[in-house]
């Protein structure tokens, strides 16, 4: 077993030579900085460690999209605006296909049961220019604007024939209906696709 009191004695004695203890003798000021900000230090990286970590929030780049031929939901990247091209081709009519479709959920880690399509959404031609002018005018966006957007945008429930105006009272309940709390008194949160 080694004997600490002639070890110690040791460290001293080279300590001594290297002239380190004289120095340290000669600025206590700066040994008290250096110990200072060691436990600063210390403590910051304790209290990190210490502090959940939430995960990172995402933005999802991608968007719901609704196969009117084949009634399934697919995956498109959300800067396209409906209809689009789905891939079992065009409606009989030669229209895209493919809607937007708002999907929902009243639970916090859904399994694919849990989620419902609260409504479906498409514009017209004119719409699609709409939005392409909002995006661009950014800050200069006007009512006017808005209102003709609303004009020429058309929105259903999954189990309707029919499309309807956004801003008509049918599309006003139509979305109304969407965000309607359950019997729980919970309001469904938009579920983005992974």
């Amino acid at each position: 077993m080694p004997n600490w009191k002639y070890i110690w004695y040791d460290i001293e004695e080279r300590l001594e030579k290297l002239g380190i203890r004289k120095w340290i003798n000669n600025n206590p000021k700066i040994i008290i900085g250096i110990s200072i900000v060691s436990a600063v230090i210390f403590l910051l990286i304790v209290i990190t460690l210490l502090i959940p970590s939430s995960p990172p929030i995402m933005q999802s780049h991608k968007a719901w999209f609704y196969d009117l031929n084949t009634n399934e939901l697919f995956i498109r990247n959300d800067d396209r605006i409906p209809p689009i091209d789905a891939p079992s081709g065009k409606l009989p009519d030669g229209e895209p296909a493919g809607v937007k479709a708002y999907v929902f959920t009243y639970f916090s880690d859904p399994n694919d049961s849990e989620l419902f399509i609260g409504f479906l959404e498409k514009y017209t031609p004119q719409g699609k220019e709409i939005i392409s002018l909002l995006k661009n005018s950014k800050d200069n966006v006007t009512k006017e604007m808005i209102r003709q957007l609303n004009n020429n945008r058309f929105v259903r429930r999954l189990e309707d024939d029919s499309w309807f105006l956004a801003d008509s009272n049918e599309g006003q309940a139509i979305l109304e209906q969407a965000s309607r709390a359950n019997e729980k008194g919970k309001i469904p949160d938009y579920y983005p696709p992974k």
